[in-house]
């Protein structure tokens, strides 16, 4: 009853379009879930995610939900993911593609869920970690434990995204590491980032996780950046 009061003076707004959402629907409405430009990459297996890393980290799989464009629905989501404290957004993701990716072959070999961590500073100044209800979402439709001490950021860095592959690849490669104990050896790990822009943050990420002897990578994510 106190919700459908609070739905009835604040009703929410769909994080795609702004549009008061009907009862039935949640974070997103149904027009915006129809345009959001989905990839089917998991259906593919020489997908862009895959040509993206060739030649720079070895990848059992990789994936994205989206196609993240300038000023598109995506975008608008993951702003208000990242900047205005809308979590809902990242288990309602985690939600849709876990979904599908559950007849994926190969993910169903992999041993931990790691996202890609925040600085000790930026989690703080955040409140949570926007990939984290992604992640646990997928852990419950995957049946993959969630494991978020394993990868750390050792050093804060600022936002790299005006700064060119070359760029982004100097100032990240020395940011992040690992804490593993023997169990972690010859594991699968299920790398997951909200957007693939350059690919140098879960690279970086990628080749702290390899120091792991028998280390195994694929990767998964909200969106990906395309023209």
């Amino acid at each position: 009853m106190l919700q459908h009061l609070l739905n009835l003076f604040f009703p929410k707004a769909c994080a795609g379009c702004n549009a008061i959402l009907l009862s039935d629907e949640k974070v997103i409405c149904t027009q915006c879930r129809h345009e959001i430009p989905v990839t089917n990459q998991h259906l593919l297996v020489d997908n862009e995610v895959m040509q993206k890393f060739y030649g720079r980290i070895p990848l059992e799989f990789g994936s994205a939900l989206f196609y993240f464009h300038k000023k598109g629905i995506v975008q608008e989501m993951i702003h208000l993911l990242k900047y205005k404290g809308h979590e809902e957004i990242s288990e309602l993701v985690g939600n849709w593609y876990g979904e599908a990716l559950k007849d994926v072959e190969i993910l169903k070999k992999v041993d931990y869920i790691i996202p890609v961590p925040l600085h000790k500073k930026r989690l703080k100044e955040r409140g949570y970690n926007q990939v984290e209800g992604f992640g646990k979402a997928l852990s419950a439709h995957l049946e993959i434990p969630y494991e978020d001490q394993l990868l750390f950021r050792k050093l804060h860095t600022k936002t790299q995204t005006k700064k060119d592959l070359l760029g982004r690849a100097d100032v990240i490669a020395t940011v992040f590491d690992v804490d593993f104990l023997e169990k972690h050896h010859h594991k699968h790990f299920l790398l997951i980032d909200d957007v693939i822009t350059t690919g140098s943050t879960l690279e970086a990420c990628s080749k702290a996780l390899l120091k792991i002897p028998g280390a195994k990578i694929s990767i998964v994510c909200m969106a990906m950046s395309h023209s």
